[in-house]
């Protein structure tokens, strides 16, 4: 089963609708699905209690799992005048939430002897951009945390990888304004947005190549 959250819109909207209906369950909190689907659950990420009752009900039936974490937030805010407390939910959502979720998924995963785990990184955690503190440390996070999660389970089929996602014709993109995105089409070599056939051809590379672990991919167009 492909576990997709964030699935109500962008980038796991896309995922969610790519797969066959009956392979993947799509996972939703703040936005809900235009069109929900009998396989979309509401679901507070955020929320311990919540992830951990929502497992403990459908984990029996869940097997094979390959879990895509698309679910993240955003805070923008230079650093000295950022509000902690929207700087903490940042991180709360894009790395500890998305640990929380692995952390379900890993039992099963182990008792199966397979499991993928696909997370999105970000180029912003990379070559730094203004006001992006809080989502640069989040994102920067999931390196180190595939790294030693691929360690603990590669003996058991189970891999975990990020996609380091440059900016993507689909998702936070829609939230910038035409001139700034002017300028971002600039500074990409290829000056063009990632599509997001790409980006789903490099989710299903990632899933079918079981000695890629640990690993990020860079999916940006030249843009460092």
């Amino acid at each position: 089963m492909i576990i997709v959250t964030g699935s109500a819109r962008g980038i796991g909207k896309h995922l969610f609708e790519h797969f066959p209906e009956d392979e993947v369950l799509g996972i939703y909190h703040q936005t809900s699905p235009a069109n929900p689907r009998s396989n979309s659950h509401k679901l507070d990420i955020g929320c311990e209690r919540e992830v951990d009752l929502f497992f403990k009900e459908h984990g029996p039936r869940l097997s094979n799992i390959v879990l895509i974490n698309c679910a993240g937030i955003s805070y923008n805010s230079a650093a000295h005048k950022a509000d902690l407390a929207q700087w903490k939910k940042v991180v709360e959502i894009n790395l500890f939430a998305t640990f929380n979720l692995i952390r379900n998924v890993l039992p099963i995963m182990r008792k199966d002897n397979y499991g993928r785990i696909i997370n999105f990184s970000s180029v912003v955690a990379q070559r730094g951009a203004a006001g992006t503190s809080a989502y640069a440390a989040s994102k920067s996070a999931l390196w180190g945390l595939a790294k030693a999660i691929a360690v603990e389970n590669g003996s058991r089929n189970i891999t975990i990888n990020n996609i380091n996602l440059g900016y993507c014709e689909t998702g936070m993109i829609e939230q910038v304004p035409d001139p700034a995105k002017e300028e971002i089409l600039r500074q990409i070599p290829c000056h063009s947005l990632c599509p997001m056939t790409d980006l789903i051809k490099t989710v299903e590379y990632i899933m079918a190549t079981p000695y890629l672990n640990g690993s990020s991919i860079d999916l940006n167009g030249g843009l460092f």
